[in-house]
């Protein structure tokens, strides 16, 4: 067998592994007649396909408006589908034989999977065929793909770049942002000898543009300066030319002409500048910058004279804003209901008085405003199409339904696509398909960084840097660059400060997911207008089910993510056995009671969500789903997986876990699944949630790549061997360890530290009720949660030399009377809940002390009757949450304590008796927004499952 057939399939063995490559060779010999025919096509396809993708990476944004390039790119993008099609459908076809004793001899004995084989070489042909024609029709149509010459990337950035001033008006029509135009005035009217250099910072159509505009053309502001000047510098900008143009705005244009500054080399012009500016206060606005190299340059050509001059740059990036100095940055948000209301009203009914709404139109108007979640282009360019409409009711209820179609066809709202696709168009070829696999989520959806990075890693659209760096990590970085260029917001950080959820602006979504459904990356069905897809859709979203979708025979679907609980388990069963070469199925509160048997068909899955569902049992068919990994049965009913798990030895993250206490307040408030069998080979784990057996214990030090690990059902006698196997693990982070019942004793004092812990939530009795000494050694350590330890000591002054702590849990912790919390403890503690402890009736809290505290708990301290004197100190306190707590507390806070906690905006009181209360208030949101739409309607299911 020649070379060329062993490169595909030791492509194929990144994901099937080096011991399938192994197997697979040692007996292709016996297939090489009938493959001779396409090995050596399939060498010059594969290699043809990273071709095509860069090509297409490289052009799709140029030609922004030429309709036979872009029908051309469309057919070039089809064929790299095929392509991938091709190696995709090669690598099913290996999967399906890995477990039989002959791997092509018995497959050839199916006459369907022989089909198959022997369509691959006409499919090979058939793609070359097809490139070969659009070669030709390349040539015939004279389409061009060349480099764009100057006066086309002028042309381009001129079209794309008209938007941002297109609604540059008066300041008399400008609303909202009072506070951030001020700011900009009281800086450039400082008297401040040395050149400053400020930003505005912000998503495409905030109005960056029009803020700089009106402090541009303030003409106090102007009366303080020599010399003003105005450059657009956009994204395809040459230094040459901004050179030029700030020359001709600082010598009248005759002048330059007849003087030769236009054909002159950038290092002249430079000194002209420098000259020209060397005695004089300047201001300068640099609109639409889009990288730091634009100022590297021009930085040197405006001279630091002392003279007091301003530069003030507008841009979408966060590493271009932080060019300005001392923080003069203004970092632009939203409107506000009221103020996108106002400028809407402003720009719609400027005919009529005071610009009021008519009644008959009231509620559709609030709609649209809503949509455009105030952004200023959106409600400026949609309120100045409306004006020009009938005030009738049908017809703006039509615009509304009609948006996504309006903003993808209507040549009035191009303003708002092309400013929001400059974004887009900007991006590096990594960034770009994983922001197009955002607008596949729903409106407004919360993504979670999570969620997102284990789906970009499944479909294969994240990088693996190795040199220690998880492609996980590179997920979060490639979430921060789309955050710094305005793209995702941060919607939510955990307790750490980290992001932990991201929203993308529903206009950004709306004109994404157009992108995305025009280049078959991905599409949503539920919204308005989509009931069907087409053939060559990679992705689908079913946000809403009403079963109209009737093209759903798409053997190229790679990601399907259902959204809609409501769907009927049968319409489920028989839409998957449509998609063969899926790599994402997220089935996530799912009506289903069993795993679909298609399912395991499903060779190449490598993410697979069954979580909040009603599946009881993991068949022992799960085994041939040799790529998976992830697979996420969190909240089902699953108590035992099979043997045949340990099998899947790409598993990256493995979670099974039921919660049967919703308020935590018990040691068996988690249910942890068995995982029988050898543990061992799987070595790529990061995250695992299991109950221990002596055998697993033993076989944990295999799983050196783990990061989050959770063990519950814990003895005495694991410890030793437990912890170190932990020692073998030097990226872990999060721990968790749950002691079996208890009346067991966990003795930790001769462990070893874990350096790296970030995470440590540890139930159970401690040996003599003593703090073991290897808690001196967590300095890392952000979240501490110490349940059930029955300690004699005040354990406070133990953990104040954690300087990083951000939570702190203690649940029946601590036996005695008293804890202290002294003065410049844990400055950065966010959140303190302190629960159970009988004997407790004073919490001393020195003036000082966890002065960052955000959220403060007590729940059932029977013996504490007054509220802590100390919380008055604690400025920062937002919310006390108050459960199961004595009369006398409760009076207290409303009585004679009152003055003491007056300064806290939120006090919640809860009796744990009335759950329904509990769980509306606070165990509800909370569920929603841990794990995402959907959970809060399944809460009653996760506290019956304890009883089952």
């Amino acid at each position: 067998m020649s070379d060329a057939l062993f490169v595909v399939l030791r492509k194929i063995a990144l994901s099937l592994g080096e011991r399938v490559l192994e197997k697979i060779g040692t007996e292709v010999v016996e297939a090489a007649p009938i493959l001779s025919d396409f090995e050596h096509s399939m060498k010059q396809i594969e290699g043809e396909l990273s071709i095509l993708q860069a090509f297409i990476v490289q052009f799709s944004a140029q030609k922004i408006g030429d309709k036979a390039f872009g029908a051309w790119l469309d057919q070039v993008r089809d064929v790299s589908h095929e392509v991938e099609d091709i190696i995709d459908e090669y690598a099913y076809l290996t999967a399906q034989a890995v477990e039989t004793s002959s791997f092509f001899k018995r497959k050839f004995r199916q006459v369907k999977n022989f089909a198959a084989w022997q369509r691959l070489p006409i499919q090979i042909n058939q793609v070359e065929a097809r490139i070969q024609r659009l070669a030709e029709m390349r040539n015939r149509y004279g389409i061009s793909v060349g480099e764009l010459d100057r006066g086309e990337k002028l042309q381009s950035a001129n079209q794309l770049c008209m938007p941002d001033s297109a609604y540059l008006t008066d300041d008399s029509e400008i609303v909202g942002n009072v506070y951030e135009i001020g700011r900009l005035q009281q800086w450039l009217l400082e008297e401040k000898q040395d050149r400053t250099l400020m930003a505005i910072f912000g998503m495409g159509g905030l109005g960056k543009t029009t803020i700089a505009s009106s402090v541009y053309k303030n003409q106090q502001i102007r009366r303080t300066f020599h010399c003003y000047i105005w450059v657009t510098v956009s994204q395809t900008y040459q230094v040459e030319e901004l050179l030029k143009e700030i020359i001709n705005q600082l010598i009248d244009q005759r002048v330059s002409m007849a003087s030769g500054f236009m054909t002159m080399s950038r290092m002249r012009l430079v000194d002209v500048i420098q000259g020209t500016l060397q005695n004089k206060k300047y201001f300068i606005v640099l609109d639409d910058v889009w990288d730091k190299d634009a100022w590297s340059f021009l930085n040197y050509a405006l001279a630091r004279n002392n003279c007091g001059s301003k530069v003030l740059i507008t841009t979408r990036r966060k590493d271009v804003s932080s060019l300005a100095v001392d923080n003069y940055i203004i970092v632009l948000k939203t409107l506000g209901h009221a103020e996108s209301w106002e400028l809407f009203c402003k720009k719609v009914f400027r005919a009529s008085k005071d610009n009021e709404c008519p009644e008959n139109l009231r509620s559709w108007a609030e709609k649209i405003v809503a949509k455009c979640q105030g952004l200023p282009l959106a409600i400026v360019t949609i309120g100045s199409t409306l004006s020009y409409h009938e005030f009738e009711e049908q017809e703006w209820a039509f615009f509304y339904n009609q948006l996504s179609w309006q903003l993808a066809n209507n040549p009035e709202l191009n303003w708002i696509s092309n400013v929001l696709n400059l974004s887009l168009y900007d991006l590096p070829s990594y960034l770009r398909s994983c922001f197009l696999y955002c607008s596949i989520f729903p409106e407004d959806y919360r993504i979670k960084r999570k969620l997102i990075s284990k789906l970009w890693i499944a479909e294969g659209l994240v990088e693996d840097r190795g040199n220690g760096t998880s492609m996980e990590d590179v997920a979060e970085h490639y979430l921060t660059e789309l955050t710094q260029r305005s793209l995702l917001h941060v919607t939510e950080r955990n307790v750490c400060g980290r992001a932990k959820t991201f929203h993308m602006h529903d206009l950004v979504r709306e004109v994404t997911s157009i992108i995305a459904k025009r280049e078959k990356f991905g599409i949503v069905y539920g919204d308005a207008g989509i009931t069907q897809f087409a053939h060559e859709t990679r992705r689908l979203s079913i946000q809403r089910g009403d079963l109209s979708l009737t093209s759903l025979a798409s053997s190229r679907l790679r990601s399907f993510i259902l959204f809609d609980p409501e769907v009927p388990s049968s319409w489920i069963y028989d839409v998957l056995s449509r998609f063969r070469l899926l790599r994402v199925l997220s089935l996530r509160f799912a009506n289903i009671e069993q795993v679909p048997g298609i399912i395991t068909e499903l060779c190449n899955l490598r993410y697979l969500d069954l979580s909040h569902t009603k599946v009881k049992k993991i068949p022992a068919s799960i085994r041939k789903l040799i790529n998976l990994q992830v697979l996420d049965l969190r909240f089902c009913y699953v108590k035992e997986l099979p043997l045949e798990i340990t099998m899947l030895t790409n598993l990256r993250h493995l979670h099974v876990i039921v919660v049967h206490d919703l308020q935590q307040r018990s040691l068996n408030c988690f249910g942890a699944t068995k995982i029988p069998g050898n543990i061992c080979h799987l070595k790529n784990l990061q995250a695992l949630f299991v109950s221990a057996t002596k055998d697993l214990i033993s076989q944990l030090g295999s799983l050196t790549l783990m990061r989050s690990l959770a063990i519950m059902k814990v003895r005495q006698s694991y410890m030793a061997e437990l912890w170190n196997s932990l020692t073998k693990m030097p990226n872990l982070r999060r721990l968790l360890i749950f002691a079996c019942d208890m009346d067991e004793i966990l003795n930790l004092e001769m462990l070893k530290p874990l350096p790296n812990l970030k995470f440590f939530w540890l139930a159970g009795k401690l040996d003599g009720g003593m703090l073991p000494s290897i808690f001196s050694k967590f300095e890392k350590l952000t979240q501490l949660k110490l349940d059930w330890s029955s300690l004699k000591k005040d354990p406070i002054s133990s953990f104040s030399h954690m300087l990083n702590l951000v939570e702190l849990r203690l649940y029946g912790t601590y036996g005695g009377v008293q804890l202290t919390f002294c003065a410049g403890w844990f400055p950065k503690l966010n959140s303190l809940e302190i629960a159970d402890m009988e004997h407790l009736d004073w919490i001393e809290i020195e003036n000082g002390a966890m002065m960052g505290l955000h959220h403060l708990e007590f729940v059932g301290l029977g013996n504490l009757k007054a509220v802590p004197e100390g919380i008055k100190y604690i400025r920062t306190l937002y919310e006390m949450y108050l459960t199961d707590m004595p009369k006398e507390f409760l009076e207290s806070v409303k009585g004679c304590g009152s003055h003491i906690v007056q300064h806290i905006p939120n006090i919640h009181n809860f009796e744990s008796s009335d759950s329904q209360a509990v769980n509306n208030f606070y165990f509800m949101p909370y569920l929603g927004k841990k794990y995402g739409p959907g959970a809060t309607k399944y809460a009653s299911t996760y506290c019956d499952s304890s009883s089952t």
